[in-house]
């Protein structure tokens, strides 16, 4: 497996997205594929970066600066080491170019926007394992995406593994 391929993994650092990270780099990617951490924050935050970048999204921030940089300074994301470090040790060994970028809005609807956007091939997200009343009331978005992407999505649910 491997070669040009570019998957973009919704994060938002629940146990779910985490797990969707962990899937991505043990099941779906090799040698000279890239990963796009895709965070959406909501349309209320009032960050500079927010006004700056508006509807399109930040631009693609490389690992090594994701690494470095005080992202909840600039765009208000706690980033999890745990994840950071799972990306770097597998851009090291699989070769993997990783890149994070950031939208603003409602994360069913700015995922689905990346996939455009980005280029992506496939996209895998994380289920929260709403029942079906809750999914009713709150909407789903893996839901959301599964049904109104262009490109491949799996779906993670939490320790459990993947279903399409």
């Amino acid at each position: 497996m491997g070669g040009n391929r570019t998957v973009g993994i919704g994060m938002d650092y629940s146990p779910t997205s985490k797990s969707a990270v962990r899937w991505v780099v043990d099941n779906l990617v090799g040698e000279g594929d890239r990963i796009i951490l895709i965070h959406v924050l909501s349309t209320k935050s009032d960050s500079p970066q927010k006004k700056l970048w508006g509807d399109k999204g930040s631009p693609l921030i490389p690992l090594e600066e994701f690494k470095e940089m005080n992202l909840s300074k600039q765009y208000g994301i706690s980033a999890d080491p745990e994840v950071v470090q799972l990306l770097d040790t597998a851009s090291k060994t699989k070769k993997l170019r990783v890149e994070c970028k950031v939208y603003w809005g409602d994360p069913r609807e700015k995922l689905c926007d990346a996939v455009e956007d980005l280029k992506l091939g496939s996209l895998v997200v994380g289920s929260r394992g709403l029942g079906t009343f809750k999914r009713v009331l709150l909407g789903s978005v893996s839901n959301y995406v599964v049904t109104n992407a262009t490109c491949a999505v799996t779906v993670v649910k939490g320790g459990s593994g993947p279903r399409a």
